[in-house]
């Protein structure tokens, strides 16, 4: 008897649109809210890595993973009068923990990675060409360990 896969046969696969990623900002989780016109976004994991050489290895290299760090440049439009787009963009003129946020991002398998205090580097506010849309280009900069929740 064959076995059919209903997920293949529905037109679904383990493939995703990059669309299919959210990403939500505020002050706190409960008053984050999606940031409206993002149209990409890049992250970047950046890993300490200690390495030495023990003459007991014969020459060969040990490592050790000992540190981590996660930057997410978004970018998109701005928009006036959405509430995450506002949000994001009020952060552009603030330092020191004024320029944190709430930041969560969930994947399209369900799995959401959140920081109570991400740093919020705003790099183009409104930029552009005379006959371009304004620009929005954050990069959200972990701030400690981030909260890995897992897919149900």
């Amino acid at each position: 008897m064959m076995k059919m896969n209903i997920q293949k046969f529905a037109g679904k696969t383990n493939v995703f649109p990059v669309s299919d990623n959210k990403f939500k900002i505020g002050e706190s989780k409960e008053s984050a809210t999606v940031v409206a016109d993002l149209e990409t976004f890049s992250p970047s994991f950046s890993n300490g890595v200690e390495t030495w050489t023990p003459m007991d290895t014969e020459g060969w290299q040990r490592s050790l993973m000992t540190a981590k760090a996660v930057t997410i440049t978004l970018s998109g439009k701005r928009n006036i009068g959405d509430t995450g787009n506002d949000f994001a963009s009020g952060k552009t003129f603030k330092n020191g923990h004024d320029a944190e946020a709430y930041f969560e991002w969930e994947m399209p398998d369900g799995t959401s990675i959140s920081w109570p205090n991400a740093v919020i580097d705003v790099k183009n506010n409104a930029g552009g060409d005379a006959t371009n849309v304004g620009a929005l280009e954050f990069d959200v900069i972990s701030n400690g360990k981030p909260t890995v929740t897992p897919a149900l």
